[in-house]
């Protein structure tokens, strides 16, 4: 019969030093033992750094780069906060401080930072922050300058989230391969509003691309966000399409910049909400079925003689809305006149994605009473961005984006060549 034998947890010995002290400090509390080991073995990890630059104590070498020159005192953090630690110093043969490749690697990795940025996004306020990351009854004590405090856990976000989003907005741009492009604002105040763009890759991934702050989602401001991405790798001879929620300051700096007959979706959940708001609620349920009924035909000349009756139907009882209806037909049915396959043409028809990204944004800020300024809603919604992205989903129909690629291609042949021959009757 096999005998089954289960290891046993091993012990460290007695008689082991720091190791020994730090074990018999978990009886007191685990907290304060992975801290006085994880200490401890840094501190070994320093001496050993000195060593290799230094010789042995009291030996002398010909291959020494320096001498040690006392200890001091440094502080590193770690996710409850930060804590002192004493380390060698080391200086030159010409006298200069020489750094230690531990020590440097331990304060590099900024734990703290990193831990107050995640609990902020994640909706826990600066003044809760000592609390989340230090038990109330637990053993390793917060002093004066441990990094918890309400003020220090901003300053930890503050300097964070300007890296991160300094490097997010100079990423480079021509190394993805984006196929689809979605842009939309979100008013952070009543004089502030941010206008947010993100592509949609040929293997269906989903990428926040850029950001841009205005006073209102004015054709300006677009404007400079499609330069901005433009100048960091966009190209904007490459077919793409854009989805919009309908705003004729993004179809004017879109066509601006990467032509005239760039195919141009707007949102139909926009225009169907847009639509339903003005109408009696009687009128509702046929409306609503017309529409649907539009948007699933494959046939882009049926769907719009369709709507057209819609709104011919619609002239007596609400004649505004029948206006309403029949403006900007042409953009609100591109995925349809593109030939895309259905589940495609459902994912692409609205701005669904973007919008999801937004509802991060405004999760991820709902805690922020007062904005002091443009540059702090900019950090702010560059990290929710970044946070959204941690959940994005590759498209449903991303098997069907070579098809997508394809009707491209088609399109603007098709457009180019009849701009030539434009061109030439107005020649002749």
């Amino acid at each position: 019969m096999k005998k089954v034998t289960t290891p046993l947890t091993a012990l460290p010995p007695t008689g082991m030093g720091a190791v020994d002290k730090a074990w018999d400090a978990v009886s007191v509390s685990f907290d304060r033992f992975c801290l006085t080991a994880g200490i401890e073995a840094l501190g070994t990890m320093m001496e050993q750094d000195a060593e290799q630059a230094c010789g042995a104590r009291h030996a002398r070498s010909d291959g020494r780069r320096g001498h040690r020159w006392g200890r001091t005192q440094g502080k590193i953090g770690f996710h409850a906060g930060k804590v002192a630690v004493e380390r060698p110093r080391v200086r030159d043969l010409e006298g200069h401080e020489l750094a230690l490749p531990s020590w440097e690697r331990a304060v590099a990795e900024d734990w703290l930072g990193k831990w107050a940025m995640n609990l902020m996004l994640i909706n826990v306020s600066t003044r809760k922050f000592r609390r989340a990351v230090r038990l109330p009854e637990g053993d390793v004590p917060a002093p004066a300058g441990a990094g918890v405090s309400k003020s220090a856990a901003s300053r930890h976000f503050v300097a964070l989230s300007a890296a991160r989003m300094k490097e997010w907005m100079g990423a480079d741009l021509s190394g993805l391969d984006i196929m689809v492009v979605q842009i939309d604002g979100i008013h952070i105040s009543e004089h502030l509003v941010l206008v947010a763009a993100l592509g949609i890759d040929s293997e269906g991934f989903k990428h926040p691309l850029g950001l841009m702050e205005g006073a209102t989602e004015h054709s300006a401001v677009v404007q400079a966000l499609i330069d901005d991405l433009i100048e960091r790798g966009l190209d904007p001879a490459v077919p793409r399409l854009f989805i919009i929620d309908g705003s004729k300051a993004l179809s004017k700096a879109i066509r601006r910049s990467f032509g005239c007959h760039t195919p141009i979706q707007r949102c139909q959940i926009h225009k169907a909400r847009n639509i339903m708001e003005r109408l009696s609620p009687a009128l509702h349920a046929s409306v609503r079925r017309a529409l649907r009924q539009a948007w699933e035909l494959d046939d882009a000349a049926k769907a719009e003689k369709l709507i057209r009756n819609l709104a011919q139907r619609l002239e007596r009882d609400a004649p505004g809305v029948s206006k309403s209806i029949l403006e900007g037909l042409d953009e609100i049915l591109t995925v349809s006149r593109l030939g895309l396959p259905a589940e495609l043409r459902r994912s692409l028809a609205c701005t669904n994605i973007i919008e999801n990204m937004m509802g991060t944004v405004r999760r991820v800020t709902r805690n922020v009473k007062r904005w002091s300024s443009p540059s702090m809603a900019l950090r702010w919604t560059a990290a929710a961005m970044h946070e959204a992205k941690k959940g994005f989903r590759r498209l449903k129909a991303f098997r069907q984006l070579p098809a997508l690629r394809a009707a491209l291609a088609a399109h603007y042949e098709k457009e180019t060549n009849n701009h030539a021959v434009a061109q030439k009757a107005k020649a002749a």
